[in-house]
């Protein structure tokens, strides 16, 4: 509290011509840099401080704390729970209908990454699939029902209380932890297409998109005929055609 940042520096609150230092130092009573996991809690909820707590990296790393980065964590709760629930029952955007197939690819590309980090105690990392797949959800249009409490599922283990609360406002009178995880289906692992960027003599001049198994003979056919790239290739002669499959085409041509 007694010091801000002034710049790339720190400095004393009450004297900004003192600048401070910082090191990292394990936490002892000694010290006096104990963080009271209580005060923590009242502030932001035990969900968000375990959340953090995992989030910060890998188990058998050492990481500096900073109760500043639970206000990260605390914020994705309260997105998720804006996304499902309302101030009573739940969200509009909740509809009890069939999911997109693209929906589906997502929210099975999730259980597989969770499912694989959990097991391996990659808890970081689940945290962060949980987060892009609630960023990509609050742009859908609606959420289907059943999307939604896969989901609940996945961050119960992370964040049990407001996994439990979510659980209940979704029409469960049961505790979650007594349903199965859930399963992915490999079918929808796939990515279907896929986006490439097409260069002329090593510069950018369009993006297709093709199918994720297509053969280069198809993926350098769609890349002549796109409408921006095919105007550079006009009355130019196509010394080589290179394509890294999944990633980038370019063609060499001469002037």
């Amino acid at each position: 509290d007694v010091v801000v940042k002034s710049g790339d520096n720190f400095v004393l609150a009450d004297n900004e011509t003192v600048r401070v230092a910082a090191r990292a130092h394990k936490m002892s009573k000694s010290r006096g840099n104990v963080v009271n996991p209580d005060d923590v809690v009242n502030l932001y909820g035990a969900d968000a401080f375990r959340l953090y707590e995992m989030f910060m990296g890998p188990l058998e790393q050492v990481k500096p704390w900073n109760t500043r980065g639970v206000e990260g964590t605390h914020r994705f709760l309260n997105r998720v729970w804006r996304l499902i629930a309302a101030d009573e029952g739940l969200s509009d955007a909740v509809k009890d209908e069939t999911p997109s197939r693209e929906q589906l690819r997502l929210l099975h590309q999730t259980i597989a990454k969770l499912t694989d980090d959990i097991e391996n105690l990659r808890f970081n990392t689940a945290i962060a699939a949980l987060m892009e797949f609630s960023n990509a959800a609050a742009k859908w249009p609606s959420l289907p029902r059943e999307v939604a409490e896969v989901f609940v599922l996945l961050l119960a283990p992370l964040a049990p209380h407001i996994g439990e609360e979510l659980w209940a406002r979704l029409g469960h009178s049961d505790s979650l932890a007594y349903t199965p995880w859930p399963e992915f289906d490999e079918a929808l692992l796939k990515t279907e297409s896929i986006e490439v960027s097409v260069q002329v003599n090593g510069k950018m001049r369009g993006r297709i998109e093709i199918p994720a198994e297509a053969d280069e003979e198809f993926v350098l056919d769609v890349a002549r005929k796109d409408d921006n790239v095919s105007r550079y290739l006009q009355h130019k002669e196509i010394r080589r055609a290179i394509y890294v499959p999944g990633r980038i085409v370019n063609f060499v041509v001469s002037d």
